[in-house]
């Protein structure tokens, strides 16, 4: 009997390697994997000056904005009445053409100008 199994075995094993493999092993979907978009959602793109980029994200109608960078993402709450950001020494400065970012004396985003017109 175990001779029999033992035949089976290596009969089905034999066959396996008979043909080209029909179905498809990755089960999440046809192309296999694909790199998810490493832009957040409803965000605005900036783009600036020595190949930096930003992120900004509106909130409270406007009253203040969440800032994304590559390094740390921070809510700016809206200075006085115009169109200046700010938390501490962080000022974002947002023009209707171009933006700037000053961590305080130093400007680290400078010459910025919107990607998009409308957020994703």
């Amino acid at each position: 009997m175990k001779f029999r199994i033992a035949a089976l075995l290596a009969g089905l094993v034999a066959l396996t390697g008979c043909g080209d493999m029909k179905v498809k092993v990755w089960p999440f979907g046809a192309d296999g994997p694909r790199e998810r978009s490493r832009e957040p959602a409803n965000a605005n793109e900036y783009q600036c000056a020595a190949n930096k980029r930003f992120y900004l994200r509106t909130l409270d109608g406007g009253e203040a904005v969440w800032l994304i960078l590559p390094e740390r993402e921070v809510r700016l709450e809206r200075i006085g009445g115009g169109t200046r950001y700010g938390k501490g020494n962080l000022v974002l400065d947002l023009a209707a053409d171009k933006a700037s970012l000053t961590d305080g004396a130093n400007t680290t985003y400078a010459d910025c100008k919107p990607a998009t017109a409308a957020p994703r």
